[in-house]
């Protein structure tokens, strides 16, 4: 059973995080979208508090366990954003569910399937994963994530992004860890998709370099770049982020 939060009534949000993450590092866009919209955060299967049902997961079952989950809370054509990870599962059931879907957003995100030089990233994780355990990893792993400029400033950030990782179970990472290193190009996909669709990126995202986002922007709809930032706009800039995916949502439902 898949834990989650939800706030508001109004059109369905539905926001899902990324590795090392669970739906609370949405909590501040819950608050502030739950005052129109019915805002819906998940813990994704093997984060949070969300066990992993399958240590061979995939996309694919994710994306189904989700829509089983959308079912049953009656949540129809939903807004899906998807940070990093999230972005991958959204795209997994956009291929599932097609115009069930209203709009799709990808937050630090690709369309892409991993090259081969991360892939090769992947594998020493998978490996460091298997010597030194999920803690070290994480501990090792979420600060890279933010800008090298900017991590004194955002310590607080840092340090509360490391416990909610620290969240995330060891069989969840090694199968996500071995799920994105395996995923399939997605590109196609989402160009037939008739709706609308957001990528933002980071300038100095060290995760989804600004070259690759900028190589498939034009499969978007809508194509933000926010300079000087990493992979973490919700939290580095959480204004400028919140006023993108509410710009967004407000153009899809007008």
């Amino acid at each position: 059973m898949l834990h989650f939060f939800e706030k508001g009534q109004g059109p369905a949000l539905l926001f899902l995080h990324g590795f090392c993450e669970s739906g609370e590092m949405w909590r501040y866009f819950a608050d502030s979208l739950s005052t129109q919209y019915r805002v819906l955060c998940p813990d994704l299967p093997g984060f949070g508090n969300s066990p992993l049902t399958s240590p061979h997961a995939s996309l694919e079952q994710v994306a189904l366990q989700l829509e089983e989950w959308m079912d049953a809370l009656q949540i129809q054509n939903p807004i899906v954003m998807g940070h990093s990870l999230g972005g991958y599962v959204a795209l997994a059931l956009l291929d599932r569910m097609g115009a069930r879907i209203q709009a799709i957003g990808l937050l630090h995100s690709t369309a892409y399937a991993d090259d081969l030089e991360k892939k090769e990233m992947r594998n020493r994780t998978l490996t460091f994963l298997k010597k030194h355990g999920a803690a070290k990893f994480v501990t090792s792993f979420v600060p890279q994530l933010f800008p090298e400029h900017r991590r004194i400033e955002l310590a607080d950030a840092m340090a509360q992004a490391i416990e909610d990782g620290k969240r995330s179970s060891l069989e969840g990472l090694l199968a996500y860890t071995i799920v994105m290193r395996d995923r399939v190009d997605r590109l196609g996909e989402l160009q037939q998709f008739a709706g609308p669709k957001l990528l933002l990126a980071g300038t100095v995202d060290g995760s989804v370099k600004i070259e690759s986002s900028r190589a498939q922007q034009s499969a978007y709809t809508h194509y933000i770049e926010l300079e000087g930032v990493g992979h973490l706009g919700m939290v580095e800039e959480k204004e400028k982020t919140l006023e993108v995916v509410q710009n967004f949502v407000r153009e899809v439902l007008k």
